[in-house]
């Protein structure tokens, strides 16, 4: 049976930002993810040995990232792709969580701020995280210098990218150790407004409102990251819609129980196994979207992150 609502959480909820698409703007979106993050400044950050501002190549020209390591010896490399619904998060958003991804896998993670709508749409930010990511592996020798080690993660639309990237990585040739997706998109079409397309998924009528994310919200996000209904069909927004995902890096799919986005992200870890994929799949009972981003708060969301990293670093030991 899966667990009720974490009590810690079910505390935090009505603390959260992006509750209301009605007077949300983009501007206001990425002001109060930011601003979350800011309200964290009294807490240390995980400790890395470093964290550097760089760049990297985008879809369109440079991109502003970061990246975090501990030591110089050769590792893992992960591209880390944040959420905020393709409309906010940033750098300083998730900055938390790419140190965590650095702590629990040894990797050397590079954090990608990919464009982002209205003023980029669709496959603006998807260019951008495969771009960054050929670029990465063609300067393997600058972060962790083995080529046989490289993933791809993010959460929520990072997530959607990650997927979409290792997707892409597979046609272009390029070998992947691994994907960490937590509560990915994984099937925008529709554009979370289609009520055909939203039964398909029981969790966005059962989670579709009080729960932090709700489905009208993810509504707002796609119709500000996607131009179309044609869109939402294409494999680059809904990787669960792609033609095969047979051949594809071994993955991590972690989805939270109380989430609109449960069930398309527990297809996608179904559609990969079905095409032979290594995946591992966490259902985060008793958890919210975003709960990556809630450890310091609550032990229930932090064992689960820690666990789906520690799957990740497995499979990044294994290499490609």
């Amino acid at each position: 049976m899966p667990l009720p609502l974490d009590p810690v959480i079910e505390k935090i909820i009505p603390l959260l930002p992006l509750r209301d698409p009605a007077v949300m703007t983009p501007q206001s979106a990425r002001d109060s993810l930011r601003a979350l993050a800011d309200a964290r400044a009294a807490i240390p950050p995980p400790p890395v040995e470093s964290a550097i501002d760089a760049e990297v190549k985008g879809g369109a020209g440079r991109l502003a990232a970061r990246v975090y390591r501990n030591g110089s010896a050769k590792s893992p490399t992960i591209v880390f792709f944040h959420g905020g619904g393709w409309v906010a998060g940033d750098l300083e958003t998730h900055d938390r969580q790419a140190r965590l991804l650095v702590i629990e896998t040894g990797a050397v993670v590079i954090s990608v701020d990919y464009r982002r709508p209205p003023e980029t749409r669709f496959p603006g930010a998807f260019e951008d995280a495969f771009a960054a990511t050929r670029n990465v592996v063609a300067r393997i020798g600058e972060f962790g210098g083995d080529l046989t080690r490289v993933g791809v993660a993010g959460d929520s639309a990072g997530g959607n990218l990650a997927a979409a990237v290792a997707i892409a990585a597979r046609d272009a040739g390029i070998k992947l150790a691994g994907q960490l997706l937590v509560y990915p998109v994984t099937d925008a079409l529709g554009r979370f407004a289609d009520a055909q397309a939203n039964a398909r998924f029981a969790s966005r009528q059962e989670n579709a409102e009080g729960y932090f994310l709700s489905r009208a919200v993810m509504q707002w996000f796609c119709g500000h990251y996607l131009g179309s209904e044609a869109d939402g069909a294409d494999w680059r927004a809904s990787p669960l819609r792609a033609a095969s995902l047979a051949g594809l890096a071994p993955a991590i799919v972690a989805t939270a129980w109380y989430d609109p986005l449960r069930d398309e992200g527990a297809a996608y870890a179904k559609a990969l196994q079905a095409a032979g994929v290594p995946t591992q799949y966490h259902p985060g009972f008793g958890l919210i979207h975003g709960y990556f981003g809630l450890g310091d708060a609550s032990e229930v969301a932090r064992a689960e992150a820690q666990r789906a990293r520690a799957d990740f670093k497995a499979v990044l030991a294994k290499g490609a």
